[in-house]
């Protein structure tokens, strides 16, 4: 299934996209941008944290601090913008800077990367995270269900306060029912959250993580969850 399709988007209306949470963030944000670049569109990648720098062949224009004011993207087009390197990450602009950018008008779709993870399939958020912009007309939250059956202290990103969150010891593991409290709870996935929520339950890559998925899916409806839920294994491109 188109990834479009597959997450509910209208192509013909412009958007501004927030991006928390773990297991897989980066990789369906450029899988999306780069499925909005064949449909023609015109999509700003950027972050208000930090992001893995991105290979010369994900974008078509890259730029550090702005991007000018004569700057006019082509019609199907990745633009990527930050405000400076450091290291492997390209380093955050501003809210104030996000909202410039909106009332330009130059992009139809920004696809914003509002927190971190260090690569972990599921976290909690810190005081000062995420960043994320009053504009935005969607926030996405995706755990990867490669989180079950791990030990917390291993799998999790900001695992201690985390734990406190699910009222379990650093070294449990992981289970449906943690991924239902961190989803809910005020300072879990949606903490902060502008727009429609949606939950990516993503790396569904066999039935058993199907199965988990569809009774988190059940719980969360059954606690009152009002956001879109989405069942997928983005990076193969599957929904379900």
């Amino acid at each position: 299934m188109d990834i479009c399709k597959g997450l509910g988007l209208n192509i013909n209306k412009k958007e501004v996209l927030s991006f928390v949470g773990g297991g897989g963030k980066t990789t369906a944000i450029f899988k999306l941008a780069g499925e909005l670049k064949s449909l023609g569109k015109k999509v700003l990648i950027t972050t208000t944290t930090a992001i893995y720098e991105p290979t010369q062949g994900e974008y078509d224009y890259y730029f550090l601090g702005d991007y000018g004011e004569d700057f006019c993207p082509k019609v199907g087009s990745i633009t990527i913008l930050g405000r400076e390197v450091k290291g492997e990450k390209l380093l955050g602009i501003s809210l104030t800077h996000v909202e410039r950018i909106v009332h330009r008008g130059f992009f139809d779709f920004i696809l914003i990367e509002a927190d971190g993870a260090k690569k972990k399939p599921i976290k909690a958020m810190a005081s000062h995270e995420p960043v994320i912009s009053n504009y935005s007309t969607r926030t996405f939250g995706i755990i990867g269900m490669d989180c079950l059956g791990k030990s917390i202290e291993y799998i999790v990103h900001r695992a201690e306060l985390f734990v406190g969150i699910v009222k379990k010891g650093i070294q449990d593991k992981v289970d449906e029912r943690d991924v239902v409290k961190i989803v809910l709870h005020p300072m879990g996935l949606f903490k902060a959250a502008k727009g429609r929520k949606v939950l990516i339950l993503n790396k569904i890559d066999h039935e058993e993580k199907y199965i988990a998925a569809l009774n988190i899916k059940s719980m969360l409806l059954d606690e009152g969850f009002s956001g879109d839920i989405v069942l997928a294994d983005i990076k193969k491109g599957w929904f379900y």
